[in-house]
């Protein structure tokens, strides 16, 4: 799935479904559950940009 440079890393996982809201965002992403770049990010406020990837689990999540 794609998402839309400039959003953050908590509203991503909402609008692609991965989670049902901001409350499971907020505490896979505390759980270190979440990578952006390969690397794990804990905060879900965090900007994306054009050309980070997102994985959680085995989903992967493109930013353009």
């Amino acid at each position: 799935m794609e998402i839309a440079a400039g959003t953050a890393l908590g509203q991503a996982l909402k609008a692609a479904g991965l989670v049902g809201s901001g409350g499971q965002a907020k505490v896979l992403i505390q759980a270190g559950e979440i990578t952006v770049n390969g690397e794990v990010e804990t905060r879900r406020g965090r900007r994306l940009r054009a050309g980070d990837v997102v994985e959680v689990g085995d989903e992967r999540l493109e930013v353009i």
